[in-house]
């Protein structure tokens, strides 16, 4: 199965990696809302990559951090 890239790079969040800084999103009707700090997936949910707190938001999307 191949994995649908959206323009900007955004994956669909099933696909995410454990442990890799990433950029989130929540993309809906075609509108990008992206957090502005790196994340990290862990077994327990998602976490602030920068300060290790957890980030309460359903992300629909991810793509490699590259700030």
């Amino acid at each position: 199965m191949r994995e649908e890239i959206t323009l900007g790079g955004w994956r669909p969040i099933g696909a995410a990696p454990y442990d890799l800084p990433l950029q989130l999103a929540v993309i809906e009707r075609g509108e990008v809302n992206a957090l502005a700090f790196p994340c990290l997936r862990t077994e327990y949910g998602w976490k602030n990559a920068s300060t290790g707190a957890a980030v309460s938001v359903s992300p629909t999307h991810w793509r490699p951090w590259s700030g």
